[in-house]
């Protein structure tokens, strides 16, 4: 598939330069279409039936599949979420934590990971790296760790600064059990979750499913209570006495989903090309050396991942919405006065000029191109 063909799969690129999947990827035309196939048929024929439900559940284990493709481990190790908020409460929850423990986080999370946190009895020790380098982050989280710590909480890629925690080098220095918030790295790179305890996916982000949608891959789903059972969760069940968890890390899932999301799903997940990671890091790059040369502020530091933050001239929530009528889609970032872009593998030369070019008046200079 042809970088040419790949992009034609989306038809917002025909109005928009769309660099905002860190909040929610563009919808390519076979994710929406077999959506509708699904819930027309839901129209016509119902939702019952014997084979309906052989259906639903074979599309079920389809997407528990794909997504441990996305993360390069066994189907058996990933539950299937709603969301990244609903995979960090179901380990916090299981991890039975109590008032005399420590969980280490980072000042850059988002309330997905950080709710869960603080709603636990442990006491949060937050590490402080927003201004620091990625080379530093995994030594300031360490510097948090006490003897009563029993969990390192961070995200892979921060959706404040778009730089990597540094998850490798901080499991080199660790044996603690680790949980990655994966909203922002899973689908823009290479997560090697196999690698930690716990990893959460956000399906409508990078991986440009429909919205709902996620996974948690759990290296050792037998030391992890299911504190938050679901119907799917269980193979057995007693009503007087308890009940039997499924093998493996089912056991925490967390929704049924619509066979009309499903289907969704594993149509965005074929979508996606062989070169996607190398393409999203070229487009990244691209993007902070075009904005580097027109002297803005760059937060993001180089060779990272998908998103890139940076200082716009003037108020940064004023420049996303007159960027948005320019048609070109960013957010801001909240509680500062940054901007974000998300550089996909979608994402052309030409959505980066129209990005320079809706910051500044001017004509930005050409810069080199990067197909």
């Amino acid at each position: 598939m042809t970088f040419e063909e790949a992009r034609a799969q989306f038809p917002v690129f025909e109005r928009f330069a769309y660099l905002n999947a860190g909040t929610n990827g563009p919808l390519a035309r076979a994710t929406v279409e077999a959506i509708v196939e699904w819930n027309r048929r839901d129209l016509e024929q119902g939702r019952g039936g014997k084979p309906y439900f052989e259906h639903v559940l074979a599309l079920r284990e389809g997407a528990r599949e794909a997504l441990a493709g996305v993360l390069e481990v066994p189907p058996q190790n990933v539950a299937l979420v709603s969301s990244t908020t609903n995979a960090c409460n179901v380990v916090l929850a299981g991890l039975d934590l109590t008032s005399e423990d420590e969980v280490v986080t980072t000042d850059i999370e988002h309330f997905g990971l950080l709710g869960p946190l603080l709603a636990s009895p442990a006491k949060v020790r937050v590490a402080q790296v927003r201004d620091a380098s990625p080379r530093e982050a995994p030594r300031l989280v360490c510097e948090q760790v006490t003897s009563r710590t029993k969990l390192i909480a961070v995200s892979h890629v921060s959706w404040v600064t778009g730089n990597s925690l540094g998850p490798d080098e901080l499991r080199g220095q660790t044996e603690l059990p680790i949980l990655l918030d994966g909203a922002q790295s899973a689908g823009a790179c290479r997560t090697e979750a196999e690698a930690f305890d716990f990893y959460t996916v956000s399906g409508q982000k990078w991986l440009c499913g429909p919205d709902s949608t996620g996974a948690l891959y759990v290296r050792d789903p037998e030391r992890l209570r299911v504190a938050l059972p679901t119907y799917m969760s269980q193979s057995a069940y007693n009503t007087e006495n308890s009940f039997t968890p499924k093998p493996g890390a089912p056991r925490f899932d967390s929704v049924w989903y619509a066979p009309g999301t499903l289907a969704g799903l594993l149509a965005a997940l074929e979508a996606a090309p062989e070169w996607r990671h190398e393409r999203t890091r070229e487009a990244a790059s691209y993007c902070r050396g075009r904005l580097d040369e027109a002297g803005y502020e760059i937060v993001t530091a180089p060779d990272q991942a998908g998103l890139i933050t940076f200082s716009p001239e003037g108020d940064a929530a004023e420049a996303a919405a007159r960027l948005f009528k320019a048609g070109v889609v960013v957010r801001d970032v909240p509680g500062t006065n940054w901007l974000r872009a998300s550089c996909g593998w979608w994402t052309s030369e030409d959505d980066i000029e129209r990005l320079l070019g809706g910051l500044e008046p001017s004509d930005p200079v050409a810069g080199p191109g990067f197909r």
